[in-house]
């Protein structure tokens, strides 16, 4: 096996990101901040999901070097303002994954993933100087994310429902709730209730292994594919969308959903 070079192509990187954002460098680069990243750096966080859905390594590969470059390029603009340095930022994380693992880099015992992630919120508790262990989650976080990110983490100190059959009778709960509220016509209320069976019903997505997020965003894969086929199949007709009858379009539907079968 051929020796490394990550740490002198590392430091290469570090150069060239110095170098775009210096007297002579790129203007586009110079001229970026750290809020109008923000956008691209979340794109890009995407992209890297979508490959991994793909299961494309080579677009991995390319998608988890754009990353890298953002997380280099936000570096960089902290040494410039003096704020902070990559060293510091490899320091820091170092330092916490080993704060975070005394099973692996000290004496402690664990037994399984359920302690292992008890311990490592044991460990954070520990370290927050305030609020509590739900006050580090982004509320900028996609809300289906955030959702499953909240019941996960209270669910390690045991606040959390037996067994699914439980939350499927709170599922049910909400939408008598929901219901309600609809019938009443009362739309801040009927907003409530909406977010409450929501929030149930992830629990009951992460009570049954499924991510919530992925789920939803394969059952939006799955429409645009069979409404693609609608278009498709109307425009051979020469007919446009709005002539055609919803019973039509309803039998194309059926037949994109066979066509997957």
């Amino acid at each position: 096996m051929s020796e490394s070079r990550s740490g002198e192509l590392f430091e290469e990187l570090l150069s060239l990101v110095a170098q775009l954002r210096g007297e002579n460098g790129c203007p586009w680069d110079r001229k970026q901040t750290r809020e109008s990243l923000k956008a691209l750096m979340l794109e890009e966080l995407y992209e890297a999901f979508e490959a991994i859905d793909r299961k494309d390594e080579r677009a991995l590969q390319e998608e988890l070097g754009d990353m890298l470059l953002h997380i280099v390029f936000h570096a960089q603009i902290g040494q410039e303002q003096h704020t902070f340095t990559m060293d510091e930022v490899l320091v820091r994380i170092i330092h916490k994954m080993k704060k975070r693992h005394p099973h692996v880099f000290g004496e402690a015992q664990v037994k399984g993933v359920d302690e292992v992630l008890l311990r490592w919120e044991k460990i954070k508790e520990n370290e927050r100087k305030e609020g509590g262990m739900l006050s580090s989650l982004p509320k900028t976080l996609p809300a289906l994310l955030r959702a499953f990110a909240i019941q996960s983490r209270v669910a390690r100190v045991g606040f959390d429902w037996s067994d699914a059959s439980c939350v499927v009778a709170k599922v049910k709960e909400e939408w008598q709730e929901f219901e309600e509220a609809w019938k009443s016509r009362d739309q801040s209320q009927m907003e409530e209730e909406w977010g409450d069976l929501l929030f149930a019903l992830v629990n009951l997505a992460r009570h049954l292994s499924i991510q919530p997020e992925e789920a939803l965003q394969k059952s939006c894969n799955r429409f645009i594919e069979r409404f693609h086929f609608i278009e498709q199949r109307i425009r051979e007709e020469g007919k446009s969308l709005e002539e055609v009858p919803l019973e039509e379009m309803d039998a194309l539907w059926e037949e994109a959903k066979r066509r997957e079968l």
